[in-house]
């Protein structure tokens, strides 16, 4: 059959000159490699100036423009005004730091280009099945459990949850919708937990009053008997409690809740237990910590993330659930256009589980190569030893706290997680809140570190999260010498 030709020239969006386009790969790789290699040698952080920003305001280029002047831009007006995470003296909020293998390995597959969230017959679902493999394995949890990589643990959350609304519903809410609930849906969690679990609580339709926030203890662990108190007065009002959310290492000071004694519970009333371990699921890994979790494994189910204490570029997050079919029964959904072939044959002809039947994504990137590629060049027994290197270092900078009379510490350290401010007794309340406010911006704007702040008893803290694994025992040294020095500075003129 001949086919008529058309009447427009062909274009595609691959490089004209391979060559040229091979050339400047090579320089952004050496550039990039530079860059992670002299980290330490930069400020953790500088403000972009108003020149930089203005330079985002140019409207959508209609144009070609030469692939070497574009990362000209990228080198002058983009890498040199992150967010700061991978530099040694950064524990603000709780970032990862990344590594050199997985920032390689995000290259190779974004080249790759694969959605990994269905078709059968290809690489990366077979990665990503090993990867989760490996994270039960190293976490204790059922090697029989589902599992999905997601983009952090805010989804990880969000799709526990709802395994665990629809689970423990009963009746099938999937199709009758939560309206059709003859009780309110009830589930509980610390004053303390993150707020992704309310974002997902409202997200279900269960309404931010459905989540009952339980008070503390001194050491900011869920109270259990006020637990159990809650269950039953829920019970006698005729509510429906369905869950309770643990926390592995809590975002403002690192507790870790009685994970055991909430599993009890749970199995005494017919609840849910869903853990967010965002990061505090790894200390399962560190030779010394790894009893401060004891019980994760019993959770029903478990959210966690790889880019903070597994140190791996964003966006990497988990979310495993014990029970499999309940796992599937919440987002399985096959409409014509994704029926899969009998046999064996085929791309859609496999026997793999699609991993889209787990989540709400149906497209979904290769994030599980970097943690492959990762794992394999470093082994689980190292990470290991580089968890357990950032609890010493917490518990190291917690002493040099304790040791000096102008800082106090603000709350136990059961991993590493630091709380504490600068104190002087000439100085009210309020006034060093506004001391301490002022010391974290000064240590941020000079590029001294970069801690974030929180309350803590309702008064004003330095925080720092060490998930570094670039940190050493001098970069502790120099944050605590540098709070003493700004604190003395600026309680001069307060």
């Amino acid at each position: 059959m001949k086919s008529p030709k058309p009447d427009y020239v062909h274009e595609t969006l691959d490089p004209e000159d391979w060559g040229a386009m091979r050339e400047l790969g090579h320089k952004m790789v050496d550039d990039m490699l530079d860059y992670m290699e002299t980290v330490a040698e930069r400020r953790p952080w500088q403000r972009a100036p108003e020149s930089v920003k203005a330079h985002f305001n140019a409207g959508v280029p209609l144009d070609p423009q030469p692939a070497d002047q574009i990362y000209d831009e990228f080198l002058e007006y983009v890498l040199p005004y992150p967010i700061g995470n991978i530099h040694p003296r950064f524990w603000g909020w709780i970032f990862g730091t990344g590594t050199v293998m997985g920032a390689l390995a995000e290259f190779l597959a974004a080249a790759m280009n694969t959605n990994a969230g269905d078709i059968d017959h290809h690489s990366a679902n077979h990665v990503e099945k090993q990867v989760l493999s490996w994270v039960k394995e190293m976490l204790g949890y059922p090697s029989s459990a589902s599992g999905l990589l997601t983009s952090g643990c805010s989804a990880a959350n969000l799709i526990g949850l709802t395994v665990a609304r629809n689970a423990k519903a009963g009746y099938d809410l999937r199709r009758e919708g939560v309206k059709a609930s003859k009780k309110k849906m009830v589930l509980y969690a610390s004053q303390e937990i993150h707020s992704s679990i309310q974002k997902a609580v409202e997200i279900l339709g269960l309404g931010s009053d459905a989540l009952r926030r339980m008070p503390v203890n001194e050491n900011f662990e869920i109270d259990l008997e006020a637990l159990k108190e809650a269950i039953a007065q829920d019970r006698a009002k005729r509510n429906h409690p369905f869950c309770v959310v643990g926390a592995a290492g809590t975002t403002n000071t690192g507790a870790v809740d009685d994970l055991n004694g909430l599993a009890d519970i749970c199995e005494e009333e017919d609840l849910w237990l869903h853990v967010d371990g965002a990061f505090g699921a790894w200390a399962a890994l560190a030779p010394g910590a790894s009893g401060k979790v004891a019980g994760m494994g019993r959770a029903d189910s478990l959210a966690l993330d790889l880019h903070k204490w597994m140190y791996l570029q964003y966006e990497i997050g988990c979310i495993l659930v014990r029970h499999d079919e309940e796992h599937k029964k919440a987002f399985f959904l096959r409409p014509d256009y994704l029926a899969r072939v009998e046999g064996g044959r085929g791309m859609t002809g496999g026997d793999l589980p699609w991993l889209t039947d787990y989540g709400y994504q149906l497209s979904r990137n290769f994030r599980a190569l970097k943690a492959w590629m990762s794992i394999k060049e470093h082994g689980s027994r190292k990470y290991g030893r580089l968890i357990q290197q950032n609890i010493d270092q917490a518990q190291y900078f917690a002493q040099l706290v304790k040791a000096a009379p102008e800082l106090e510490l603000m709350a136990p350290v059961p991993l590493n997680v630091v709380c504490f401010r600068y104190i002087s007794p000439e100085l009210e309340e309020g006034k060093l809140d506004d001391l301490n406010q002022q010391i974290m911006v000064e240590l941020q704007e000079r590029g001294i570190a970069v801690p974030s702040g929180t309350r803590i008893g309702g008064k004003f803290a330095l925080h720092i999260a060490n998930t570094n694994h670039r940190s050493s025992w001098e970069d502790f040294h120099t944050l605590a010498s540098e709070v003493i020095r700004l604190g003395e500075q600026i309680s001069r003129y307060l």
